[in-house]
């Protein structure tokens, strides 16, 4: 589980960083979400998912899930939320004021 859980954050990183490395701006925002996606998984495996204990730490119980990486998880949501919209308006403010998506602003040469 831990393969396949490694796996799936290599895979979303080296397309994050892909996409993010293109000429037009919605692939980088597209990259932008992927590399987000594979930081929240990152985060949530750091915090070694226990079955049947609770949250806190308790006389009762002989141990306890650490609520930190979920905490963390929930933060980086949302803040990849706002990221997000605000590339987004980015994008289309820079498309309607050039006529172009490329992430420099200059339109590609036709051949």
């Amino acid at each position: 589980m831990e393969f396949l859980l490694s796996s799936a954050i290599g895979l979303l990183t080296a397309a994050g960083v892909y996409l993010v490395l293109r000429a037009r701006s919605w692939p980088v925002v597209l990259g932008l979400a992927l590399l987000s996606y594979a930081t929240n998984l990152f985060l949530f495996a750091t915090g070694r998912l226990v079955l049947n204990l609770p949250p806190v730490i308790s006389a009762s119980a002989a141990g306890y899930t650490d609520p930190l990486p979920q905490a963390l998880v929930l933060t980086a949501i949302v803040i990849s939320f706002g990221m997000t919209a605000v590339i987004v308006v980015m994008a289309l403010r820079s498309f309607f004021e050039n006529g172009s998506d490329h992430v420099d602003g200059k339109a590609e040469d036709a051949a």
